[in-house]
């Protein structure tokens, strides 16, 4: 019995199990199969990508302080964010992955990283 490649139709030859022709046949498959089928996802996860690399940036030490005008300029989307962590005396943490920042009193932000 032989096997055709789902990709390009090209006969299959090889291991049993082979499912593609070729690398490129089986990566152009995953790439088709990963890639964002909506503009709106795509443009949220390359925001919160750059989120992340922002916060990544101005938070070397795990923690420390900034400015919200700061944040603005490097391009954060204050809108986007993976998760809210309250603390028992209900403090509001907003995270990116593992990257937090609190609102602090006047434009200032305390930039923590969640071990």
């Amino acid at each position: 019995m032989s096997k055709t490649c789902p990709e390009c139709g090209d006969k299959i030859i090889g291991r049993a199990d082979k499912k593609y022709c070729s690398d490129a046949c089986r990566n152009a498959a995953n790439n088709k199969l990963n890639s964002d089928q909506h503009n709106l996802i795509r443009n949220t996860n390359n925001q919160l990508r750059k989120n992340y690399r922002i916060l990544e940036e101005l938070n070397p030490e795990d923690k420390t302080k900034t400015t919200r005008d700061k944040l603005a300029i490097l391009g954060f989307d204050f809108n986007l964010f993976t998760s809210i962590y309250t603390t028992k005396a209900g403090t509001v943490y907003y995270f990116v992955y593992d990257q937090g920042y609190l609102p602090l009193e006047g434009d200032y932000y305390a930039l923590v990283k969640r071990k």
